[in-house]
């Protein structure tokens, strides 16, 4: 399984980043206006906020390659939490799209959310 692409210092994500948790809840409404809830999945999923900015053409491509081989939120990856380094085997990108920003001559930016796909 492809594996999220490190930068050249080593790490997954610049700060600032944000790392969620979010449970899967679904709500049935009934004719007479009652409600009921329940859990989709059986433990949270985690979803992360990455921003990376100062990224080198290198870096830049290697991340536009890995969005392109995934083809957006289809595929799946493996993905490393930046906070504990847990290893999570089955995540996505969570939009179609990804805007890599040129900034100057050697200097891009993107924004990523990436989450966990219940199992």
């Amino acid at each position: 399984m492809a594996a999220f692409p490190k930068l050249k210092t080593g790490s997954l994500a610049q700060y600032p980043a944000n790392r969620k948790l979010r449970f899967r809840n679904q709500l049935l409404g009934f004719l007479d206006g009652t409600q009921q809830r329940y859990r989709d999945s059986s433990g949270s999923l985690r979803m992360w906020d990455i921003r990376l900015d100062q990224l080198d053409e290198t870096e830049m491509a290697a991340l536009d390659e890995f969005f392109l081989q995934n083809q957006g939120r289809f595929g799946t990856f493996e993905f490393t939490d930046p906070w504990d380094g847990s290893v999570y085997t089955s995540c996505s990108f969570a939009s179609d799209e990804m805007s890599l920003s040129s900034v100057a001559e050697i200097r891009g930016s993107t924004s990523l959310r990436i989450v966990q796909n219940p199992e």
